[in-house]
């Protein structure tokens, strides 16, 4: 069975301890300590959430909202996308991941029983959790940009992402793995896939610049062009906009639409906005503070749940 690409219905992490996360800025160059206070950074934080669940529900996306665990402190809980992936399937995924703080953020029966009430069939949880003892990583569709219709997943290697878990994901859910490198201005890994590419269902944004080599950066371009998507190309520093971290979903009457930050709508040219525009209206959600100090986007805030009648 393939899957479908667009959904409808979103579910979104309240982050009610959000903060600057030590154990994650080694390997993500996005996020930055500011000088406010941490209550001021979580209020902002929270502000913000709300604000993005107000613009999402006005456009007829359903969203469904988690609250963060109480019961331990979580400061990227408003990234759920990272933890878990949801499949057309009913298959729910629960993902092994890096910092020792983000493992904490999962909550697979909660979400369970959020999916069940809302309808969402959960026909089995794969939980690959249990690869973070030796060392293999995958961050959900953070570390994963899907093709869901042509089951074609794509990833670049950094310490979230290893080879290894990558294609035993692509074995146990039946996708074809395009696995490449991507690098920063200074050089480094990019820390997560969907930085520097996100694909739609007829278009796919890419930095292809952040690729260094060669023959990687024609694979996957070839291989989009061979799904049959328009290749809109970013350069290296719109992806430092977060230019690469947007999502096309439908609204309840089936109308493409596009979400994004801000920051990431004034980082595209006005002909990209324009090429963009052709797949789904614009949905640009004002998120600064959770963008500087927790070093995600828009994307990241959001994971994607199908309908059983989707």
């Amino acid at each position: 069975m393939s899957g479908k690409q667009l959904t409808s219905t979103v579910v979104m992490v309240k982050p009610n301890h959000f903060g600057f996360n030590p154990q994650t800025a080694e390997s993500n160059v996005f996020q930055h300590q500011v000088k406010e206070l941490e209550r001021e950074v979580q209020k902002k934080a929270l502000e913000e959430f709300n604000g993005s669940v107000e613009v999402l529900r006005k456009n007829d996306i359903k969203v469904l909202i988690l609250e963060s665990r109480s019961d331990v402190i979580t400061p990227d809980s408003v990234f759920p996308n990272n933890w878990f992936s949801h499949h057309a399937d009913g298959k729910l995924v629960i993902y092994p991941m890096l910092a020792p703080n983000r493992r904490d953020e999962r909550q697979t029966n909660v979400l369970k029983n959020l999916l069940e009430e809302n309808e969402i069939l959960v026909s089995e949880v794969v939980d690959l959790t249990v690869d973070e003892n030796t060392g293999n990583i995958l961050e959900g569709t953070g570390s994963l940009v899907l093709d869901r219709e042509n089951k074609v997943a794509f990833a670049m290697e950094s310490p979230r992402t290893t080879k290894e878990e990558f294609e035993k994901w692509c074995k146990l859910m039946g996708y074809e793995g395009i696995f490449f490198d991507a690098y920063d201005k200074e050089g480094f890994p990019i820390y997560h896939t969907n930085v520097t590419m996100s694909i739609g269902k007829e278009y796919a944004v890419i930095c292809l610049e952040s690729i260094k080599d060669p023959g990687e950066r024609r694979l996957v371009k070839n291989k989009l062009e061979s799904l049959g998507k328009e290749i809109i190309e970013l350069s290296i520093d719109q992806i430092y906009k977060y230019c690469g971290n947007t999502l096309q979903v439908l609204s309840s009457d089936g109308s493409a639409k596009i979400i994004m930050s801000k920051t990431a709508q004034s980082g595209f040219s006005s002909d990209q906005l324009d090429r963009l525009k052709k797949y789904g209206d614009i949905i640009a959600l004002d998120i600064p503070e959770i963008e500087t100090v927790g070093g995600g986007s828009a994307r990241c805030m959001l994971a994607e749940v199908f309908l059983d009648s989707d």
